[in-house]
C-alpha cells in the first residue's frame, strides 16, 4: 500500500470506523431518554437510558486559520451522522489549535472568532438533532476572557456554559480569566452533565462540584489526552468521562473506568459509543448478600458486575420497565456515595463523642 492510499484509508476509516460497546454510568432520578425525532434510539433493541456520545481529537490537524480548521472538523464530523448521536464533544479551544494563528490573535479577535465558531456548531446542532460540547473563549470583562465550553442544545440554543477554573500560568498572563469556583450542572433531555478542560484534571474540586449535585456526565475537552487520569476520574466520581484534545487520544470511559471507545492509529479523529443511564456503583459489602434474590427476581432484566478485588459492583437495568432507584429501595441496598457519606458522619460523631 503505497503512502496516499494508506493516508486515504485512514481519513476513510476515521469516518467508519467506531467502537461500540455498553457504558457504565452512576444512577439518575430521570426514566429515560423519549426524544421523539431519534427513531434509532426508540428501537425495541434499546437499553432504558441509552445515549450515544462521539468525541473528537485533533490529533495530526493543522490548517492554516480557524475558518479552515472548523470546516475540516465539521467535514469530520459528518462521519458520525449515520449514528445518530445524542451529544457530541470538541476539543479545548479547537478553533485555533494547531493553526498558524494560535497566539496571534488579540482578546477582542478571539472573543469575535468564538462568536462566529458557535454560530456555526448551533446550525450544526439543530441540523443533527444533537447537543454539542463546543468549547471557545468568552468575555470575562477588563480585558480578560474565560476559557469556556459551551453546551448547545438539539435545538441549536445555548443551554448552559463552563468556565475553566484552573488556567494554567502561561494562560493566566495572556489574558485568561480563572472561572468561578461553584458552577451549576448543566441540565440536558438524557440527564444532568458538568465540563471540566484540559489543567482542571490535576484538581478534584471542580470534578466533585458536578457530581455532588448529580451529573452523570462529564466532558473533558483538553489540549492533552490525559491518558490513565481520565479512566481514574471516572471511577473516582462514578461518572463517565469523556475527552476530547487537540492531541493524542480522545476517549469514552465508563463509571468503572473502563474504556468504551477511543481514537487511535486507524481511526484518528472520531470515537462514539452508547452509555445507559440507569446505572449504578455499589460498595460489595454487605449489599453481595441480596445478589442472589435480586438476579432471580429479575434474571435477564438487570445486570450486576462485580469487581472482586476492588469490592465494588455495578448493577444496570436493562429493561424499560425496571428502575434501578426501585431495586435500592426493595433490598434495602445503598449507593456507594452514600456509605462513604454515612461513614464519614459516624467518624465526625465518634470524634466528637471521645474527643478529650
Amino acid at each position: 500500500m503505497n503512502q496516499n492510499s494508506r493516508r486515504n484509508f485512514l481519513q476513510k476509516s476515521a469516518i467508519t470506523a467506531g467502537l461500540m460497546s455498553i457504558g457504565n454510568i452512576g444512577m439518575s432520578e430521570t426514566s429515560g431518554i423519549d426524544h421523539p425525532l431519534n427513531s434509532q434510539k426508540n428501537s425495541a433493541n434499546k437499553l432504558p437510558r441509552e445515549v450515544w456520545i462521539a468525541s473528537f481529537s485533533q490529533e495530526k490537524l493543522s490548517e492554516d486559520t480557524p475558518d479552515l480548521m472548523v470546516n475540516r472538523v465539521l467535514e469530520y464530523l459528518k462521519g458520525i451522522e449515520p449514528f445518530s448521536p445524542d451529544v457530541i464533544c470538541l476539543p479545548e479551544c479547537f478553533y485555533i489549535a494547531n493553526t498558524k494563528m494560535d497566539g496571534k490573535f488579540s482578546v477582542k479577535q478571539r472573543i469575535i472568532k468564538s462568536e462566529e465558531v458557535l454560530n456555526q456548531f448551533s446550525d450544526f446542532s439543530k441540523k443533527n438533532n444533537c447537543y454539542t460540547i463546543c468549547s471557545v473563549d468568552t468575555p470575562a470583562g477588563d480585558g480578560m476572557f474565560y476559557i469556556s465550553s459551551v453546551v448547545i442544545d438539539r435545538q441549536g440554543k445555548r443551554v448552559g456554559a463552563y468556565h475553566k477554573v484552573h488556567p494554567t500560568e502561561g494562560e493566566i498572563k495572556s489574558g485568561v480569566m480563572p472561572g468561578p469556583l461553584f458552577q451549576p450542572v448543566i441540565q440536558t433531555d438524557f440527564g444532568k452533565i458538568g465540563v471540566q478542560i484540559c489543567f482542571d484534571i490535576l484538581w478534584d474540586d471542580g470534578w466533585e462540584m458536578y457530581r455532588k449535585q448529580g451529573a452523570e456526565i462529564i466532558f473533558f475537552p483538553s489540549a492533552f489526552s490525559a491518558g490513565q487520569m481520565i479512566n481514574a476520574r471516572a471511577w473516582k466520581h462514578k461518572c463517565v468521562v469523556v475527552s476530547s484534545t487537540r492531541k493524542g487520544t480522545s476517549k469514552i470511559c465508563s463509571i468503572s473506568g473502563e474504556e468504551l471507545a477511543k481514537t487511535g492509529s486507524w481511526n484518528p479523529q472520531l470515537c462514539w459509543a452508547p452509555v445507559n443511564l440507569e446505572k449504578v456503583f455499589l460498595h460489595l459489602w454487605p449489599f453481595v448478600q441480596h445478589f442472589p434474590a435480586i438476579q432471580k427476581k429479575y434474571g435477564r432484566k438487570v445486570d450486576i458486575k462485580v469487581f472482586h478485588e476492588e469490592e465494588w459492583a455495578i448493577i444496570e437495568s436493562l429493561s424499560p420497565d425496571v428502575l434501578v432507584k426501585d431495586i435500592l429501595k426493595e433490598f434495602n441496598l445503598k449507593t456507594h456515595e452514600e456509605i462513604t457519606v454515612e461513614g464519614e458522619r459516624a467518624q465526625l460523631e465518634a470524634r466528637k463523642k471521645y474527643a478529650s
